[in-house]
């Protein structure tokens, strides 16, 4: 058994939760609201009010907010991060910039910090299956390792602390320029005379399949697709731009095909 300490569980977190606390982990949760520590309680899991009560004696802190200047108000400001035990791991779920984990790694040496971005959704982690990009040492993954196994698979250790967080931007906007190729496609079909639905469930059986299609196949319609993702591929996009930039760089042809994609 671990002592787990977890701070957001959301809509991608709470699955979390319950796959750790049915693999008998000790789990440790931040719930800010009577009616979210009820619902935490109701999963076995213990609720904490505050922070710092989330990283108390925990061997592993898991962190599953939506953004990244989320992630530094609840391991910096708040106080998390100060709280853990020297040689405990510090996992981030949220997808932001690699330089947060540094900074945090840098800034709190006494514990190890692995970046660990999510691919797939809700459905993907109660099936224990969600795929996980692991960034950090050796050592500090070997020790998150078995507390992400209640939930991830697989899980691939990409590099060093911070490259779990660029594959998880390169997939991400890899992910959103498929999205604008398929709206290309629709467009075409449509003056060739093909209607869209038909036009995306045919392409899951033919040579210009992708994952994505598959996706917005089952969605039925791009823009559909868009209006169910479009939050979450927009922040990442903006992510992703925004260190590129910082590079003296952009993405080149996926800019535009990106725009095409997640358009309204």
């Amino acid at each position: 058994m671990t002592r787990v300490g977890f701070v957001g569980a959301g809509r991608m977190g709470a699955p979390m939760v319950r796959r750790l606390v049915d693999a008998g982990h000790e789990v440790r949760v931040l719930g800010r609201t009577d009616e979210k520590c009820a619902a935490l309680r109701d999963i076995g899991a213990q609720p904490v009010t505050r922070a710092a009560d989330v990283a108390d004696g925990a061997d592993v802190v898991v962190v599953c907010v939506f953004t990244d200047e989320q992630v530094q108000q609840v391991c910096m400001d708040d106080g998390l991060a100060a709280g853990m035990r020297p040689g405990s791991v510090l996992i981030i779920h949220t997808t932001g910039s690699p330089a947060t984990a540094r900074k945090l790694a840098a800034e709190f040496a006494d514990i190890d910090v692995v970046d660990a971005p999510v691919s797939g959704g809700p459905h993907n982690i109660a099936a224990g299956e969600v795929t996980l990009f692991l960034g950090g040492t050796h050592a500090a993954v070997d020790k998150a390792r078995p507390v992400l196994a209640g939930y991830g698979d697989p899980i691939l250790h990409v590099g060093e602390l911070g490259a779990g967080q660029a594959v998880k931007l390169v997939n991400n906007s890899l992910f959103a320029s498929q999205i604008g190729l398929l709206r290309a496609a629709v467009d075409l079909g449509a003056r060739l005379g093909v209607g869209e639905a038909e036009l995306l469930t045919s392409l899951t059986h033919g040579s210009g399949t992708s994952r994505v299609g598959e996706f917005v196949a089952a969605r039925g319609s791009v823009q559909g697709f868009v209006a169910d993702v479009g939050e979450f591929i927009g922040k990442d996009v903006a992510v992703v731009r925004q260190i590129a930039g910082e590079l003296g760089s952009d993405l080149g042809l996926l800019d535009g095909v990106i725009d095409a994609g997640i358009r309204p």
